[in-house]
């Protein structure tokens, strides 16, 4: 694909869950509005590089989804309800401009209603506002497509049969959804931190978090959430150089952006001291990436802090990938030994990349050049994305 082709398919790729959004709420299914938003995605991606990106892509994009729901509906059959549900999309009420703005944070609260589990509940929110596909949810959550498929299938007509409202819960709900909601809006922060190439994604979820800071402005997980997507993304434009992921130790700090640091700095204090004999494990987490963010550099890196602040962690969501990184910071602070003697001793992680990459790294600052060789190898054979793979490559070639 050209670079023009690649602009193109970043910006349909960014608008899409937003265009989705607003078409569930127009037309009460996530199947229908699903299809007539893909059919919308194609026709774009087609006709953008020929004749140009429109001067309001989301607006083309709703416009064209728009007509090919009208289109299936018509198909369907032309019974008068359905006439009348076409009819209603050619023609809708106006709404103010904090309905649509709102759509995204409805189909989240949608996806994460407790009637569903909380598997379908990420898997949803993964398929519709992540926009991946079936398979790529499959593969992130590590089950076989063909049960992945039928597990959003079942979500889906649970949702229409159960006849789930497509709503923000009043104020009195919003405590039962908060767990799977800040899991979703933290899983779609991941997706766009994780791959450079959907920027969007990351920066939708700190809006999001924003909003769900407005609607709950006491509560310490939302808080915690979105100082920790803050403090994280302040790093962003420090983190890939050239299309090459740098390391925490080699960035440039002058690049982080340091109002978004202030605010998550700020942030987190609020939010540990409102929940002062159980901290939230966003705020922890947050906290974590604080002492990286007020560091003047890597060498002066507080790893005492750090590794404290890990210590919190595990007593309130200990899971192996946090003992993972808190044996990462051990090593940076005790030595290679003592790092790598807590990472071989941690279970369930043979088929986490950074398992193996974190061991390579920690067996070749020891000197075992072999033993790291091969778990650089391991590494890449557990599947990382393209930029990350390229950077261990060269990491297993400087060991000769």
């Amino acid at each position: 694909m050209t670079d023009a082709g690649d602009a193109v398919a970043r910006l349909v790729r960014e608008e899409r869950a937003r265009v989705l959004a607003t078409l569930i709420r127009v037309t009460g299914s996530v199947d229908l509005a699903e299809d007539a938003t893909q059919d919308a995605v194609v026709r774009a991606l087609e006709t953008w590089p020929r004749d140009g990106v429109p001067d309001n892509p989301r607006a083309w994009l709703l416009v064209a989804a728009k007509r090919q729901a009208i289109d299936h509906i018509r198909r369907e059959g032309r019974r008068a309800g359905k006439e009348a549900a076409a009819m209603d999309l050619v023609d809708p009420a106006d709404e103010p401009p904090e309905v649509v703005r709102d759509d995204l944070l409805r189909l989240v609260f949608t996806c994460c209603h407790p009637f569903l589990s909380l598997d379908a509940q990420v898997a949803l929110a993964l398929r519709t506002l992540a926009g991946l596909s079936t398979a790529e949810v499959a593969r992130g959550l590590m089950v076989p497509e063909a049960t992945m498929a039928k597990r959003l299938t079942r979500a889906k007509q649970k949702i229409a049969k159960a006849g789930i409202p497509y709503r923000v819960p009043a104020a009195e709900e919003l405590p039962d959804r908060l767990a799977g909601v800040a899991t979703t809006v933290y899983l779609i922060f991941n997706e766009g931190y994780a791959d450079i190439s959907r920027s969007g994604l990351a920066a939708e979820a700190v809006r999001l978090g924003r909003v769900l800071a407005e609607l709950m402005p006491d509560e310490p997980t939302v808080l915690g959430l979105l100082a920790l997507m803050l403090l994280q993304e302040s790093r962003r434009a420090a983190r890939v150089i050239d299309g090459a992921p740098v390391l925490l130790a080699d960035q440039d700090r002058s690049l982080w952006d340091a109002r978004a640091i202030k605010e998550g700095v700020e942030l987190v204090g609020v939010a540990l001291r409102r929940s002062p004999d159980r901290p939230d494990r966003y705020a922890v987490q947050a906290a974590i990436a604080a002492c990286h963010a007020l560091s003047l550099s890597y060498a002066e890196t507080n790893w005492d802090a750090v590794v404290s602040w890990y210590d919190v962690l595990l007593t309130v969501h200990d899971t192996p990938v946090v003992r993972l990184n808190r044996a990462v910071a051990v090593a940076e602070r005790d030595g290679a030994a003592a790092g790598l003697a807590l990472v071989d001793a941690i279970p369930d992680l043979e088929a986490y990349p950074w398992w193996h990459a974190s061991r390579a790294e920690l067996l070749n600052r020891l000197g075992d050049k072999d033993s790291a060789r091969a778990a650089y190898e391991r590494a890449l054979a557990s599947g990382l994305n393209e930029p990350t793979a390229e950077h261990l490559r060269r990491r297993l070639e400087d060991l000769g």
